[in-house]
């Protein structure tokens, strides 16, 4: 058996079973109430110590809310937390990369939250999505580097790790291949082409696309992920709505629980445009220098009194806000003024009381404040250096 994949593959191919075998797999997997795997099981190297005092409830809800821009199924949330099982969220990442703040404040941000609230949070370490994808060239060996990576920089950015944990797609997959492979049939059996195809910008493209037949796969696989993990919250970017969507559709088909699906913000680029790992000028990576933080923030898009098209405010609002609660402005007719929240950043902007050559020098303080950890990991961890500098090496492809 190779590490990835050849067993899981048989199966999917058909050899040695028949069609009828899968097709009972599936009902049996996919009962209501099919027994629910331990976490603890799972491949996972992270603690899960108590994560301190638990809140009212009503505070829990709200904390879970606060993490999406868009929440399906929040009329769910407090049954869910009523429960004493600790609920499960999770994310899938595909290692394709450096690492940029949105990837790294942000998801520390939203998953303190969550952890706070009383939820488990698995990471889907998607390295064979990422393979799908053609990320890093298709390299599987480079991708799993990048996939640890990513891992260090989660540790060293401020993320609570105790009820934390990292979960490798092709060993897990691997390990539960009957259980896995049959849902991702039974998912394809019950699901158009059209719908499938729809679901193709969760991989970063666009519908009209050229794409490869592994698309079709990847959103099957995706929608499979949830039920595999037991997932009971989807937390994920508006940009994979549609992926989490397919999985409610499907479990009203099927007569499954429904995902509450919780979607976070897509932060802009610096540049005006997508942010995007192939343009290091649209983004902060959570490495970068202190100077390289400084000058793409002072280069960054940011047209006085424009609040809605300007990614220094939303790096204000979803980083600088969320992490410090409170940014110092240097303005040149009144000294230093102190802000204690986004409405009150956002309302001076847009009157035109903070001009963007004021704004841009404290947005790179605090950025810089926020990333230094991470830098100072990296500098000071040889394994984390050495997988950096890998990385660094790597050409990034789409």
């Amino acid at each position: 058996r190779r590490v990835h994949g050849e067993s899981s593959l048989l199966l999917m191919s058909g050899v040695g079973i028949g069609i009828d075998f899968v097709r009972e797999c599936a009902e049996n997997i996919l009962k209501v109430g099919a027994k629910r795997p331990d976490p603890s099981n799972l491949s996972t190297a992270a603690a899960t110590e108590d994560a301190g005092p638990v809140l009212p409830l009503d505070e829990r809800v709200a904390l879970i809310n606060s993490v999406g821009e868009e929440v399906i199924g929040a009329d769910e949330i407090p049954a869910l937390l009523a429960h004493p099982k600790r609920p499960v969220c999770y994310d899938g990442f595909e290692p394709s990369g450096r690492m940029h703040i949105a990837q790294g404040i942000l998801k520390a941000i939203n998953v303190n939250k969550l952890t706070k609230a009383g939820c488990d949070f698995i990471f889907w370490v998607a390295d064979w999505f990422a393979l799908l994808n053609n990320k890093m060239g298709g390299d599987l060996r480079k991708i799993r580097i990048v996939g640890q990576y990513m891992i260090e920089v989660w540790k060293a950015c401020g993320m609570d790790m105790r009820h934390v944990r990292f979960v490798w797609c092709a060993d897990e997959i691997n390990g539960r291949s009957e259980e896995y492979w049959p849902m991702v049939l039974d998912i394809a059996r019950h699901t158009t082409i059209a719908r499938i195809r729809r679901c193709s910008t969760i991989m970063g493209r666009e519908e009209g696309d050229d794409q490869p037949a592994a698309q079709i796969f990847y959103a099957a696989m995706q929608c499979a992920d949830i039920f595999f993990l037991r997932a009971d919250i989807c937390q994920l970017g508006m940009d994979q709505r549609k992926v989490n969507m397919l999985a409610r559709e499907y479990a009203a088909d099927r007569g499954l629980k429904s995902p509450i699906i919780v979607s976070h913000h897509m932060m802009q680029g610096l540049t005006g445009e997508k942010m995007s790992k192939s343009n290091p000028d649209s983004a902060i990576f959570m490495e970068d220098s202190a100077e390289e933080v400084e000058r793409k923030i002072k280069s960054a898009f940011c047209e006085p009194g424009n609040v809605e098209k300007n990614p220094i405010l939303d790096y204000c609002k979803y980083l600088v806000f969320a992490s410090m609660g409170a940014i110092t402005i240097n303005s040149k007719a009144a000294g230093p003024v102190v802000y204690n929240s986004y409405d009150e950043l956002h309302a001076a902007f847009a009157a035109g009381a903070v001009h963007p050559a004021e704004l841009k020098p404290a947005v790179a303080a605090a950025i810089n404040t926020l990333v230094e950890p991470v830098r100072h990991h990296f500098a000071t961890n040889a394994e984390a250096r050495d997988l950096l500098r890998q990385v660094q090496s790597f050409r990034v492809t789409r």
